[in-house]
């Protein structure tokens, strides 16, 4: 149905409102369309066209003169008004439950790479031709770090909108630096050019990975893992080696997490170069690894290693750039959700809620998942008005980033909150959700 056509939500203050529940709860139809006329400004034609009725039979109604008692009637009046199921002594309506919070894992068809073509003496009429051939004698370190500096920006809008709308700009620049990869260069050039083009790729297996394709984001993460190798960046290795063990979770594999990680830190300890920051950062995620298996002890051990190791870092450290966002902040939230996996919601919440005070403003994406983690760890302790006021105040930053991971997140919270929707707070998070997300045009749907 186009969106001019879909039936308005009813103001969440009016599906709270005293009255009008219990209007409902006796199917007194009268009172019902009265409140809706007063309080929503639906006058009795509107409602006669949105409930499949007569003008003069919704009159009649509002003033005493007949009664509404057939299921099918009673029905079109829930659907028409966007009166949830419940209100009425129905079953939950079609059209509750936001299209975003329904779509399922999805996985892009796996199509095999096209055999690269060998470079001709003349550009061929693609555009990648062109760009190896234009840079072929002026490639050197400012373009290196031109490349660098477009990698950060990627990251920069991913954070805010998304990875989906910047995949092909991302896989397009990793294909070009590839193509670069086979001419002979100087080795500071040729080496500069293999951590680009991991980055790159590790980059792109993140943005399938936070549209929950996951087979792609396997191939892509193997790539970056192929490319580090061949000049022997170790700390970059256990970097992609920790973001497959991340995935690990999320796909409900917490043994391959744990195994993932523990590779990770095993390739940091051997470089010489590793820092106290991408040591702090690994343990973490060994900790979410072992809290997704329910091993508390070993839990609690890895997020004191991450806490230690972070204690350890000073300013001159030579971190290298990606791992710049595993800020205090950063520890400090992940402390928690690691709390949280476990079901330690008292000692999670005041964590998560710090970090969510201290986050910056254009992380959408982060902002929407540390909300959600939060409500999920006041609903967990009874606190229902603030957890479902702390998931309405997550609604638009998720609203305005493209992550189905954010959906999950979403989702799971929304699952969560199963036995209380028919409590007015939960309703009026229903009611703010839908009109966010509705179920047709909904921003949240890969």
């Amino acid at each position: 149905m186009p969106d001019a056509d879909r039936p308005q939500e009813l103001p969440a203050r009016l599906l709270t409102d005293p009255e009008m529940i219990d209007a409902c709860r006796v199917r007194d139809f009268a009172r019902v369309f009265r409140l809706v006329k007063t309080k929503a400004g639906i006058y009795p034609s509107m409602i006669a066209r949105r409930c499949e009725l007569t003008p003069s039979r919704v009159g009649e109604v509002i003033a005493g003169q007949r009664q509404l008692l057939h299921m099918d009637v009673i029905e079109r009046i829930a659907d028409g008004l966007r009166i949830p199921g419940h209100m009425l002594g129905l079953a939950r309506r079609v059209w509750e439950t936001p299209q975003a919070l329904v779509v399922t894992e999805r996985e892009a068809p796996q199509e095999p790479e096209p055999e690269p073509q060998t470079p001709a003496a003349l550009p061929g009429p693609d555009v990648d031709s062109i760009l190896a051939l234009a840079t072929r004698t002026s490639l050197n370190a400012a373009t290196l770090e031109a490349f660098r500096s477009s990698i950060e920006d990627y990251w920069r809008r991913d954070d805010q909108h998304g990875g989906e709308a910047l995949r092909p700009a991302i896989v397009g620049q990793l294909r070009h630096v590839v193509g670069l990869l086979k001419e002979n260069r100087p080795p500071s050039i040729q080496n500069g050019l293999y951590g680009i083009a991991a980055e790159l790729a590790r980059l792109t297996g993140w943005t399938y990975f936070d549209a929950r394709q996951y087979n792609q984001a396997r191939a892509y993460f193997t790539e970056a893992l192929q490319l580090a190798k061949e000049i022997d960046d170790r700390q970059f290795m256990a970097n992609v080696l920790a973001c497959m063990s991340l995935q690990g979770t999320y796909q409900d594999k917490p043994a391959d997490s744990l195994a993932f990680v523990t590779a990770a830190q095993d390739q940091a300890r051997s470089a010489a170069d590793t820092t106290p920051r991408v040591l702090s950062m690994l343990s973490m995620r060994e900790a979410f690894a072992h809290a997704t298996l329910g091993n508390r002890d070993s839990t609690h051990q890895a997020i004191g290693e991450a806490h230690r190791h972070f204690e350890r870092i000073r300013a001159s450290d030579p971190d290298p750039s990606w791992v710049a966002y595993f800020d205090e902040t950063k520890l400090i939230v992940d402390t928690g959700i690691a709390h949280g996996r476990l079901g330690e919601a008292a000692t999670a919440e005041p964590l998560i809620a710090d970090a969510l005070r201290r986050e910056a403003r254009s992380n959408q994406r982060g902002r929407a998942f540390h909300s959600f983690w939060l409500a999920r760890t006041q609903l967990d302790q009874g606190k229902l008005d603030q957890a479902c006021d702390t998931a309405t105040q997550a609604l638009e930053p998720a609203s305005a980033v493209a992550s189905e991971r954010v959906s999950g997140h979403l989702r799971e919270f929304y699952d969560q909150l199963a036995p209380h929707r028919q409590e007015p707070v939960a309703l009026a998070f229903e009611a703010r959700l839908r009109a966010l997300l509705p179920p047709v045009s909904g921003s949240l749907r890969p």
